[in-house]
């Protein structure tokens, strides 16, 4: 069980790596950009991955109607998030700890991890309703009015995950390394509670002890 308790406390220490590093890429190519734009999506902001690329990419987009890209002051997830993953990570080393003390049982590496798969949803839900609200919701007065063949206006959401052609552009959306650090770390939790498992004697003693078996002959 302390193997187990160790690898608990380790697992969510990986999410620390979220407050330095990207956990989403998108990159926008096209042949008039010989180096394509692309930003980094951060639990609390936005940058981009080259110097100007979101001075680029805030230009391009006032042409076709879309909304500068959002400052940390302007989403409230910027400021959510963080705290989010503090808690989190707190939360998961003193349930490791615990185990390690045998307060709590192999159960809540598991309940950690299903929370945060949880908690990981909901963010990429949002972060996907975010996009479609960014690419559809266009300013009437947009210098470029394109619409599909039924008439309806063009949408410039970016994909949640994966390439889409848009426009001349190829865009292309990815987990970025923060992300793997996340899954990494998720991951841990899974294989301590496996170990946990296996390794688990309730409070209280060893396994039941296993039954006589009596010959129907004896008395």
């Amino acid at each position: 069980m302390k193997k187990a308790s160790i690898l608990m406390i380790i697992g969510p220490l990986f999410l620390l790596g979220l407050y330095v590093l990207p956990l989403w890429n998108i990159m926008l190519g096209a042949p008039q950009y010989p180096e394509p734009l692309g930003m980094n999506i951060f639990i609390d902001g936005i940058k981009g991955v080259n110097e100007f690329d979101i001075q680029n990419i805030d230009g391009l987009n006032h042409y076709i109607g879309m909304r500068t890209l959002p400052k940390p002051e302007d989403m409230w997830e910027f400021s959510a998030f963080p705290i989010i993953i503090g808690v989190m990570v707190a939360l998961g080393v003193l349930i490791g700890l615990l185990g390690f003390l045998g307060k709590v049982s192999y159960k809540w590496f598991l309940g950690w991890f299903v929370l945060m798969s949880i908690l990981g949803v909901l963010g990429m839900y949002d972060f996907n309703a975010w996009m479609v609200d960014y690419g559809t919701n266009l300013d009437p007065n947009a210098i470029m009015k394109l619409t599909n063949e039924d008439g309806t206006p063009v949408s410039y959401k970016p994909p949640l995950f994966g390439h889409v052609k848009m426009l001349n552009f190829d865009v292309t959306s990815l987990p970025s390394t923060g992300a793997w650090l996340m899954f990494t770390g998720m991951m841990l939790t899974v294989v301590a509670f496996f170990i946990g498992k296996k390794a688990w004697q309730p409070k209280g003693g060893t396994h039941p002890a296993k039954p006589i078996k009596v010959k129907a002959n004896d008395k």
